[in-house]
C-alpha cells in the first residue's frame, strides 16, 4: 500500500522562550515492512542536526532554536509503500539484546493486578509462545475498553486496567507489562495507522507492542485493533515504554505554560 502523511505538532507558550532544544524520532523504521520514498521534517527558524540511529536502529536527530519564540510548528511530510508481513517485523539495525526488553519500567511496572491478568491469558494455551502473544493480546482488548481521551500520558498499565478503559498508549503499556511477566520481550511501538472505514485524509498517530517470539523474531500486537500491525501501519520508532519512545521530546528555556496541539492525516495513493 502507498500512503501518505502529513502530520503537525504547534506549540503555543504564554511568555516568550529564549531557546528550545528538541530531539526527534520522527523518521521511519527501515525494515522490510516498509520502503520510504520520501520524507520531510521541517520547522520555520530551527536548526536540525544529522540523523543518527541508535541501538535499536531507530533515526533520531536534533532541533534547536537559539532565538525569542512565542509558537513553535514542525511538520512532517512524506510517502511510504507499505508491506503486510503477518506483523514480523526485520529492522536493517537492531542491536539491542532482546533481553534489554524483560526490563520494568514506572509506566509498565506490574502490580498483582496484571500478574495475575499474566497468567490468567495464558490458561491453557499450551507452549507457543506466538499463541500466548496472541491470546494475552485479545486478553488486553477485552479488559480495557478504547476510549478517546480517557487517561493521560502519565497513566501507568496499572492504573489503565484497575479503571478499565484506556487508549492505544495504555493498551500498549498492559500487553508489554503481562508479556514481561510471562518472560517474553516486550516494547513499545509508535507510528501511523490508516484507518480505510474513516477514509482519506483521516489518519492517527498509533501506538502498539511488540513481542519477541523465539523462531520468528519481533512480531507486532495491536490490541487496539485485536490484530497484527499489516500495510496499513508505518512504523516509526521503540522503545521501553511511550516516554522512551516518544515522538518529541524537548526543553525550553524561558517561563509560562506551554500547550500543544497535534493534526495527523494519513491517505492511501496511487501506486
Amino acid at each position: 500500500m502507498l500512503l501518505k502523511v502529513k502530520h503537525s505538532t504547534k506549540y503555543s507558550y504564554s511568555e516568550t522562550q529564549r531557546m528550545i532544544l528538541q530531539s526527534h524520532r520522527l523518521y521511519p523504521s527501515r525494515c522490510d515492512t516498509q520502503k520510504v520514498l520520501s520524507w520531510d521534517v521541517f520547522a520555520e527558524g530551527a536548526l536540525f542536526g544529522e540523523y543518527f540511529e541508535d541501538g535499536a536502529g531507530d533515526r533520531l536527530r536534533t532541533m534547536s532554536i537559539n532565538n525569542d519564540v512565542d509558537g513553535l510548528e514542525i511538520s512532517v511530510v512524506g510517502e511510504v509503500e507499505t508491506n503486510d508481513k503477518n506483523g514480523v517485523i526485520k529492522l536493517q539495525r537492531d542491536l539491542m539484546p532482546r533481553q534489554v526488553y524483560l526490563y520494568s519500567t514506572s509506566l509498565t511496572k506490574a502490580d498483582q493486578s496484571l500478574r495475575e491478568l499474566a497468567l490468567e491469558s495464558i490458561q491453557d494455551i499450551g507452549s507457543s509462545s506466538l499463541d500466548k502473544a496472541h491470546a494475552m493480546m485479545n486478553s488486553i482488548s477485552d479488559r480495557i475498553d478504547y476510549i478517546s481521551g480517557s487517561t493521560n500520558s502519565s497513566f501507568t498499565a496499572a492504573q489503565a486496567l484497575q479503571q478499565g478503559k484506556g487508549v492505544c498508549q495504555d493498551q500498549a503499556h498492559c500487553l508489554i507489562s503481562i508479556s514481561r511477566c510471562n518472560n517474553i520481550p516486550a516494547r513499545y511501538v509508535t507510528g501511523y495507522l490508516y484507518d480505510a472505514e474513516k477514509g482519506d485524509n483521516h489518519g492517527e498517530s498509533h501506538a502498539w507492542a511488540e513481542l519477541y517470539i523465539d523462531g520468528l523474531g519481533w512480531i507486532g500486537f495491536d490490541s487496539a485493533n485485536r490484530c497484527c500491525p499489516d500495510d496499513r501501519y508505518i512504523r516509526i520508532g521503540s522503545g521501553l515504554d511511550g516516554l522512551d519512545a516518544a515522538l518529541i521530546r524537548g526543553v525550553t528555556r524561558g517561563a509560562g505554560q506551554e500547550s500543544m496541539l497535534t493534526n495527523v492525516e494519513v491517505s492511501q495513493a496511487q501506486q
